[in-house]
């Protein structure tokens, strides 16, 4: 039974679009996940319907999710002989749901943000309608290594909803600095005030002295500051600023900025970057997507022996 966590478990069964990015796309936001011993994932209803938009998670569950696909935590755990977790408000009694009623609870809400991710399932409902089935795209790079599972493309409409909730997170980081900037302000002014015993004069001429020894400072520093050279540091502070990361993209970022800095190119195997960071091939896979869908790195094509070359985006 696994807690939520960004990294599937090696021993569940594979699948093809991760679990963690799968419901992220689908609600906006990371919820907290039980996953059984069968590869089954079981979620908080309270948590699903507070990021949905629902005022009552009873009344939400009563008219959208019929009684077999939730059930109370104690059943499901019972049902393959583990405890209750313990921490983080894990009850006996919470009503959980599994991920068809997750998805049966997104269709029923008007979050704009879920729009993406319905309109996708709206497309599997037709074409499966249509052909008889529905596929996803193979991946552009595959796992080398004898009998590993086919890496499959993430979807459009479920890597377009994680970018933008991505840039939406990077607008509120945005606009939480904005505030700290201005409550930072309102308190230079409040003490300003408290010093105004200064006569105008003495404030002027102070003042022109601080702008007259910023002035020397910035003259200074154009004449005699050095080019600052290309680090493992700024490049990972650049990438920082880009995009609101994930554990998993920053764990992979961490890992290949070095060798993009000091080689210049990447051309490291999928899955020796999967043991370097103890992620699955398929996941280092799409991390390394999201790092070029921000213009972190730019793809070169392959390698010789299969492996994906990457530079640095310069641009």
């Amino acid at each position: 039974m696994n807690e939520p966590s960004n990294r599937p478990d090696a021993s569940a069964p594979h699948e093809a679009i991760d679990i963690s990015d799968f419901v992220y796309a689908a609600t906006g936001a990371r919820v907290r996940r039980l996953t059984m011993p069968d590869g089954s994932h079981w979620f908080p209803a309270v948590d699903v319907c507070r990021q949905l938009g629902y005022t009552t998670t009873r009344k939400a569950l009563l008219d959208h999710v019929p009684e077999s696909h939730r059930e109370i935590i104690e059943r499901v755990t019972g049902g393959h002989s583990l405890s209750v977790p313990a921490g983080r408000e894990w009850r006996r009694d919470m009503n959980l749901i599994d991920l068809q009623g997750l998805i049966l609870l997104v269709n029923a809400c008007t979050k704009p943000a879920c729009a993406p991710f319905k309109e996708w399932v709206a497309e599997v409902i037709e074409t499966v309608q249509r052909e008889g089935s529905y596929s996803l795209e193979e991946a552009e790079v595959q796992p080398a290594a004898p009998g590993s599972p086919v890496a499959y493309a993430m979807p459009d409409q479920v890597a377009e909803a994680i970018v933008r909730l991505e840039a939406h997170n990077l607008q509120l980081d945005a606009e939480l600095a904005g505030a700290q900037r201005e409550s930072l302000a309102l308190q230079r002014e409040m003490l300003a005030t408290q010093h105004a015993t200064l006569t105008a004069q003495q404030a002027i001429a102070d003042a022109m002295g601080r702008i007259a020894d910023r002035l020397d400072g910035l003259t200074l520093t154009r004449v005699t500051a050095p080019a600052v050279p290309t680090t493992t540091a700024s490049v990972l502070a650049d990438w920082r600023e880009r995009l609101s990361v994930t554990e998993d993209v920053w764990t992979v970022a961490v890992v290949i900025a070095p060798v993009l800095v000091e080689k210049g190119e990447l051309r490291e195997p999928l899955e020796s970057l999967a043991s370097r960071t103890g992620l699955t091939v398929r996941r280092v896979n799409e991390c390394l997507r999201l790092l070029h869908k921000h213009a972190c790195i730019r793809s070169r094509g392959g390698a010789e022996n299969g492996a994906p070359v990457y530079v640095l985006n310069t641009v």
